[in-house]
């Protein structure tokens, strides 16, 4: 009985979440409509739009005769809305191939060259009003191994299929006239053992803003608690892309969720010279704030406004929950309060819709799970959608949130930035997990100098929480288990109190305790 109550949650948020976001500068706009798909293939080139006949690197903006060139003709291709996942769509096949069988007995991969390519095309117009400002394409994810073009010329790549990532388009761009953009996507490899889908299958978007403005992710927002009274802490940074130094004036006010102004910072005046980038440090004193917690997910509204001669040209608006988490040798506690953590492990993917969600289905998941009685999600096995957290922020969900491969190589070290900085204001995360059961190298010297890498990382990006690494050993200590703030444990109940005997001062949590081939 309690589903509908969760759905309208979500109707009653939606507007916020979904629609075109604009102030004085900012746009924040949604790029889902109006593309067109087409598979390729990736044994045969001549099916494959020419990609690999064609020198289409050799000059800037040569997109010779393939899919590339905005002045393909793509008439003919599927009208597609994102969020798109050409995979689930296609028959179930056997194939002796494990890969088949670990997804689903779709056909996709080395056995399926003509399902393994994915090709998206979309014209758009970026009004002339809007020269002089940057521009900015965002994905939220694609699957995967993406690589974009704008107006024949190429843009970059972008490896995960689970890590959002953007590209600054401004030279790039036509203003007032039209724009095609376009991605090659290539899901012939895997990242998971999982359904994973392919395509764009998350949102996209395009930004627009101002040139001296916030930089992407660069808002870092945490509390403070002196007794009962809480101290919200903003630390923004700023960046100035013009080709002249400027001076700009910042404010961070704090309401709650009617709109209720609680405090706010005094302008602070902030110079920065072309091309710099500067972090500012701002406090709001907060009182006897209304604590986020799993029964009561109270959130209130961060607002950072920029000035530029007198006039807003930047803002960003995000919710916020107050609340402490300590995550200590016998137990987890939210707000002072012990809390026993009845978790689930969950892919992404849903039955029957793969993995393009509709936002309200993140809703009407984690709805169920509270229903059921459950307080924690697990991302298992990667960084996920925005929309989940804020599913999790809003119904008051604990979320494990987990990094897809522990990695400290230039790739994954990104990746896990780009996690981390986009998810460290959503309420509902309670600690960061930095990989899962790395058989090859966690209980060696390369796991326990890869796990201490992105300790640091995690703790220079977000100190205000700590990480886990979910492994599937023993009592075993060496390797990551010797550097990792929390013990993680996957199946080997048997071995936990042995462990906990030995290493009494470090905390242990089960990151995946039961499954369809394991007992309760």
């Amino acid at each position: 009985m309690k589903r509908p109550f969760f759905l309208l949650a979500f109707l009653m948020w939606m507007p916020v979440s979904l629609l075109a976001q604009t102030n004085q500068s900012r746009q924040h706009l949604l790029f889902d409509n109006d593309w067109r798909f087409s598979l390729g293939h990736a044994a045969d080139p001549a099916k494959d739009f020419n990609f690999s006949l064609e020198t289409i690197y050799s000059k800037s903006g040569n997109a010779a005769n393939t899919a590339a060139n905005p002045r393909f003709d793509d008439k003919a291709w599927q009208a597609v809305t994102l969020p798109h996942d050409w995979l689930v769509k296609l028959p179930n096949t056997y194939s002796p191939s494990f890969d088949v069988m670990a997804h689903g007995y779709k056909p996709v991969g080395g056995y399926f060259p003509e399902n393994s390519i994915g090709w998206y095309r979309k014209h758009f117009n970026v009004a002339k009003t809007d020269s002089g400002q940057r521009v900015s394409i965002q994905f939220d994810g694609v699957f995967r191994n993406c690589q974009v073009w704008l107006n024949g010329f190429y843009i970059g790549r972008n490896e995960s299929g689970y890590s959002g990532f953007s590209f600054d388009i401004t030279d790039l761009v036509e203003f007032g006239k039209d724009n095609v953009i376009v991605l090659r996507v290539d899901a012939s490899q895997y990242e998971g053992w999982f359904y994973e889908g392919a395509g764009i299958y998350r949102h996209a978007w395009l930004n627009i803003y101002s040139p001296a403005h916030l930089s992407p992710d660069g808002l870092f927002l945490y509390s403070t608690f002196t007794g009962d009274k809480a101290t919200l802490h903003a630390e923004t940074e700023l960046t100035n892309e013009a080709r002249k130094n400027t001076t700009l004036q910042i404010q961070t006010r704090l309401t709650d969720r009617s709109g209720k102004l609680i405090g706010a910072t005094a302008w602070q005046s902030v110079s920065l010279n072309a091309g710099e980038t500067k972090k500012i440090l701002q406090q709001i004193p907060a009182g006897v704030s209304h604590r986020w917690s799993l029964e009561d997910p109270y959130l209130y509204r961060v607002t950072t406004v920029i000035k530029q001669n007198g006039k807003i040209s930047d803002s960003l608006q995000q919710r916020f929950g107050f609340r402490t988490v300590e995550i200590k040798t016998n137990g987890v506690f939210l707000n002072g309060q012990h809390v026993v953590i009845k978790g689930v492990c969950n892919h992404q993917d849903h039955a029957g819709l793969g993995s393009a969600l509709p936002d309200y289905m993140q809703y009407y998941r984690i709805g169920l799970l509270k229903e059921m009685g459950t307080n924690a999600y697990r991302t298992s096995h990667n960084p996920p959608t925005p929309e989940l957290l804020d599913a999790c922020d809003s119904l008051g969900m604990l979320v494990l949130d987990e990094q897809r491969l522990l990695n400290s190589s230039p790739e994954y070290m990104s990746q896990f930035e780009r996690l981390i900085k986009r998810d460290r204001n959503h309420a509902s995360v309670f600690i960061w997990s930095i990989g899962n059961e790395e058989g090859w190298i966690h209980t060696n010297s390369y796991g326990k100098r890869i796990a201490q890498t992105l300790i640091a990382k995690q703790q220079e990006l977000d100190p205000s929480r700590t990480s886990t690494y979910a492994a599937d050993v023993a009592n075993v200590f060496n390797g990551v288990n010797e550097v990792i703030p929390v013990r993680s444990f996957n199946y080997r109940q048997y071995a936990v109190a042995d462990y906990h005997r030995d290493h009494p001062n470090q905390p242990i949590i089960g990151t995946e305790m039961g499954s369809t081939v394991t007992t309760r």
